[in-house]
């Protein structure tokens, strides 16, 4: 099978093509596995931070990619979930031990044995995947693999934010960034929440107007000043700054749900320009996200059916993913990127 490996970590700005297309055995699955034929994977800015070394795989040459969807071909022995030609997805949450005191209840994202698709063992950059029946996904017949594809990883974690800030109905969210993830739950609020109020801070004309498209009632640049106070953001950025300077935009007792699995550097002198004392009191809270749930997986599934919920995706052959990556580092971002096999 093809698939692009990941050979160790790099800087994108110096290496444009940090994946390399090799061909590989297709993997065998074993009892209670399934092999699947991937036809969409999503572009994931876990990616950057894999191939840039702030979230290293558990091994090199790694297969990466965390969003795939596809049919299953073949099934291990005792599989019961799954028949042949069942359209699946696979997401960042691969296999957990299913015994520990997260694990049982209900926080298998936090058990220390947790393994990630495309991090720990190999991800949906491929033509193939094996992956354990009790972590795969059905997919709705009516959303197709590409727009399908985003809402593993981009949609999900964004569901699992939004659950965090725990917001009610009519208050004021706030988004930190506007990605692939952030859009989606800009959907869900307007579905689950009609009367929460909207605002979003980016630093693209392009992401605020995208914004204003969906339905926020202001989007402005991160030093700009939103008509009310919220009552929670999520933080969705790859950087440090955006989390000091909205950190004045919360109410007392406010909540910041930071989306990241690692921050990027780049900007963390520039925080002492910032005069942020003031900012941090009247109780204000700040809470990270870690994973995802089998759970969290299938409920924004099934919200995406009922909603409907569908993502704005920029479609790449499955040959040009460095160049995808390229384009997410650069912050060339509306919606989500999906590879599609060809």
């Amino acid at each position: 099978m093809k698939a692009f490996i990941l050979h160790g970590t790099t800087s994108l700005m110096q290496n444009a093509h940090p994946l390399k297309l090799v061909d590989m055995p297709i993997p065998v699955p074993q009892p209670h596995e399934i092999l699947v034929r991937i036809e969409a994977c999503g572009v994931c800015h876990t990616e950057l931070d894999e191939i840039e070394g702030r979230a290293v795989p558990a091994f090199f040459p790694i297969v990466v990619g965390h969003q795939g969807v596809g049919r299953v071909v073949e099934r291990g022995e005792h599989v019961q979930s799954f028949a042949i030609g069942d359209r699946v997805g696979i997401a960042w949450i691969y296999r957990t031990c299913g015994s520990c005191e997260y694990c049982t209840t209900g926080r298998e994202n936090l058990c220390s044995q947790f393994q990630a698709t495309g991090r720990d063992v190999h991800g949906g950059y491929a033509e193939y995947l094996v992956v354990p029946e009790q972590y795969a996904y059905k997919i709705p017949e009516a959303i197709d693999s590409a727009h399908a594809a985003p809402l593993l990883c981009a949609g999900a974690i964004g569901y699992r934010s939004l659950s965090l800030t725990n917001i009610r109905d009519g208050q004021c969210l706030g988004f930190s960034g506007f990605g692939a993830s952030a859009h989606l739950v800009l959907q869900m609020v307007k579905a689950l929440y009609p009367n929460t109020r909207i605002y979003v801070f980016a630093r693209s004309t392009t992401e605020r107007q995208f914004a204003y498209q969906l339905g926020a009632h202001w989007a402005g640049d991160f030093h700009e000043e939103p008509p009310e106070k919220l009552h929670a953001i999520i933080d969705t950025t790859p950087v440090w700054k955006p989390i000091v300077s909205t950190l004045r935009t919360l109410l007392p007792g406010g909540r910041m749900v930071i989306n990241a699995i690692r921050k990027e550097n780049d900007d963390i002198n520039s925080l002492l320009e910032l005069k942020y004392e003031r900012d941090l009191w009247m109780e204000k809270e700040i809470i990270t996200v870690a994973n995802v749930t089998r759970m969290d997986v299938q409920t924004i599934l099934q919200l995406a059916g009922q909603i409907p919920l569908l993502p704005t995706i920029e479609q790449y052959p499955f040959l040009e993913a460095n160049r995808a990556l390229l384009e997410l580092k650069r912050g060339s971002v509306r919606g989500a990127k999906v590879l599609v096999m060809e």
